[in-house]
């Protein structure tokens, strides 16, 4: 049996090794593998970039050789767009030289040095014709800026020239004059026609430059001839105004031209040599381009190089599969092992299980006198926990035994007094119920007297309002009695005045009835005047007497008004003495009414305080109904929970009988066991 052991631990031991040594190996292949495809991969990600940059160097050549032409003829955009572009060139040549450490990209290999070598002769000579024509971008922007001015200028010198011309031809002026200035205006046409040539930079550029400065020269000194008269050259002053104002006009429009003449001149040299770089950038790009294919496609042919990489590649993973299944076969070989020492086992578990089973067949019975035998195998263990089961199995079968029959007599005592506990339940239920029926007559005898007070707190709210309605009455009489007395008062004061007034009529009056009488008087004298003058008086005697008969008529009519005057004053005494009188009365009704006012508000503070206690008399009455309701609530509940320990103490009294019934079949249903004898189980114990 310990041979067999040993060998089976050896060959064990022996399988978990070569397992161990194959799963490094596979650990080790699969590393490499991936070492492998990682080195692929960036060195396809390597020869993306080199491709990348090496295409992008040839689309770039062609862009330095666009915008240098442009550049050359003049436009602004074309040296900054020549600038980036001679820059990104340089950048990306740079990583192709040197490398990228932003990205992580190395120089280019070895391979392609041939191709680089030749790219990077012809970049440099094309870096220089680029740097030349970006130094000299101040001087050809101006120099084509003069050219711009110019070619404003000049037709107008033209213009102004045939104005000239017209007016000497209006004049009379001499023919050599008119000639001379038809010849100006041709001078000038070729002026501009030697500026575009030099600015188009080809071989007759440099002779152009020389015909602009003489004839810039010539058509000054013309011009000025013109002006104040030129001997040496036969040019005679123009004489009329109009052709020297139009003259002067051309001078100050020539003054520009003639200050860019020493520019051009000296700067045109400069721009033959940037129309010469542009054309040299032209003709290099083309190389340059064909040399940047040739190194791209030296970097495409990288990629196809690597096969051989590739195939290491499969090969590990081939190697890494064959360690898998190496893994698998051994690890079969070890579980079929295992299977083999698990079958044996189980055998001798098999055998140690029925004989245990043999030992515990009469405890099945109820036979508490079984033991079981405890063995090295591993039943042993469970025959010692059977044998301590037994134990106590035999403890707890003799306590149910003991217990039974104490609960079957503590049952019988607790059973008649849970019979008691019913029947005084029930009696209890039967007296709260009688003071539940009481309480609920006292209840609404309550509800009736707060229906009651309620109706009465209602009367007496409503006499308040009758009584507050009153006052306000009382009040708004006072108030009209107030301004009837003012008003009676202010009537008697106007009356007063009636009188006053009707006084000074009377006096107004007697003043009238002495104007009346004297001039009766008057008529009087007068008639005697007139009757004294005869015949002349005869006319001033008829009005004497229409005089004297107004005077009376005047005299009679005061005295009416005299008699009215008198009727009215004593009216006036008479209503102001009722007027007086009235307002006593007045006086005195208001202080009735304010009496009467202050009686009216006794009796409303009276019904308030009256409502107010029979408010007080019907919350209270509110508060025992809601008391009294409660206390109802409260007894019902107590009913309720009284009928319910009935009934809980019946329950209880049918539940410990049935407990009684339970014990019975307790101990009946642990009279099957068998247990040892007394003496016999205190010996084992001691």
């Amino acid at each position: 049996m310990i041979k067999v052991n040993t060998g089976t631990s050896s060959d064990g031991s022996r399988s978990r090794s070569q397992i161990i040594a194959l799963f490094i190996a596979l650990i080790v292949f699969i590393v490499l593998l991936f070492a492998n495809f990682a080195y692929l991969n960036t060195q396809a990600s390597y020869d993306k970039q080199y491709i990348g940059h090496a295409g992008e160097l040839r689309v770039l050549s062609q862009r330095i050789a666009k915008n240098a032409t442009e550049a050359a003829a003049g436009k602004a955009a074309a040296f900054k767009l020549l600038s980036d572009a001679r820059n990104d060139f340089a950048q990306r040549w740079g990583y192709l030289k040197k490398g990228d450490p932003a990205t992580g990209l190395p120089p280019a290999p070895a391979v392609v040095r041939p191709q680089m070598r030749a790219v990077q002769l012809d970049w440099e000579r094309l870096l220089k014709n680029t740097d030349a024509i970006l130094s000299s971008e101040q001087t050809v922007l101006s120099l084509h800026q003069v050219a711009a001015t110019l070619a404003e200028t000049v037709p107008q010198l033209q213009v102004e020239y045939e104005k000239v011309v017209e007016i000497l031809l209006q004049r009379g002026a001499p023919a050599t004059q008119v000639a001379m200035a038809q010849r100006q205006s041709l001078l000038a046409e070729r002026i501009l026609g030697a500026v575009n040539t030099v600015l188009a930079g080809d071989e007759n550029a440099q002779q152009a430059a020389d015909v602009f400065g003489r004839d810039a020269a010539r058509f000054g000194q013309v011009l000025n001839g013109m002006l104040q008269g030129n001997p040496a050259l036969k040019v005679s002053q123009v004489e009329d105004r109009d052709a020297r104002a139009r003259l002067t006009e051309i001078a100050e429009l020539f003054q520009f031209v003639s200050g860019s003449v020493d520019e051009i001149l000296e700067t045109s040299p400069q721009l033959f040599k940037v129309r010469e770089s542009a054309g040299n950038i032209f003709n290099l790009s083309q190389t340059l381009l064909e040399e940047a294919s040739h190194l791209a496609n030296g970097f495409e042919n990288l990629v196809g190089g690597r096969s051989t990489d590739t195939i290491g590649g499969y090969v590990l993973g081939l190697l890494a599969l064959t360690s898998i299944i190496l893994i698998g076969l051994v690890m079969v070989r070890e579980t079929n092992r295992q299977l083999r020492e698990t079958a044996e086992k189980n055998e001798r578990n098999q055998n140690a299980i029925m004989r245990l089973l043999d030992e515990i067949e009469d405890l099945a019975d109820g036979d508490l006198t079984v033991t079981a035998s405890v063995t090295e195998d591993f039943t042993g263990t469970i025959a010692d926990s059977i044998n301590y089961s037994v134990d106590q199995l035999r403890d707890l079968v003799a306590t149910i035994n003991l217990t039974a029959g104490q609960v079957a007599a503590a049952v019988q005592e607790t059973q008649a007094t849970a019979m008691h506990l019913a029947q005084a339940s029930e009696h209890q239920a039967q007296q709260i119920s009688e003071a539940s029926a009481s309480i609920n007559d006292m209840a609404q005898s309550i509800d009736q007297v707060s229906a009651n007070a309620a109706e009465s707190s209602a009367v007496a709210e409503r006499s308040v309002e009758i009584a507050n309605k009153g006052n306000e009455v009382v009040h708004n009489t006072i108030h009209g009695m107030d301004n009837i007395r003012e008003q009676i008062q202010d009537t008697a004061k106007r009356i007063k005045r009636l009188g006053e007034s009707s006084q000074e009529i009377g006096d107004i009056v007697s003043l009238i009835d002495d104007i009346a009488d004297q001039t009766n008087i008057l008529a009087l004298n007068a008639a005697i005047q007139a009757s004294m003058a005869g015949d002349a008086g005869r006319g001033f005697a008829v009005v004497a007497d229409e005089v004297q008969r107004l005077a009376e008529r005047s005299s009679a009519a005061t005295r009416q008004i005299e008699t009215l005057v008198r009727a009215i004053q004593t009216d006036t005494n008479e209503a102001v003495i009722s007027m007086e009188q009235t307002t006593t009365e007045v006086v005195r009704g208001a202080r009735l009414a304010q009496d009467a006012g202050v009686a009216l508000e006794e009796i409303e503070g009276v019904s308030k305080t009256l409502a107010a206690l029979i408010q007080s008399i019907s919350n209270a009455a509110q508060q025992q109904t809601s008391s009294a309701g409660q206390i109802s609530l409260t007894m019902n509940v107590i009913q309720q929970i009284t009928t319910q320990t009935s009934s809980g103490s019946t329950a209880t009294a049918e539940s410990i009988g049935n407990l009684a019934k339970m014990a019975s079949q307790l101990r009946r249903s642990v009279s099957g066991f068998t247990l040892p004898a007394v003496p016999e189980r205190g010996t084992d114990k001691t």
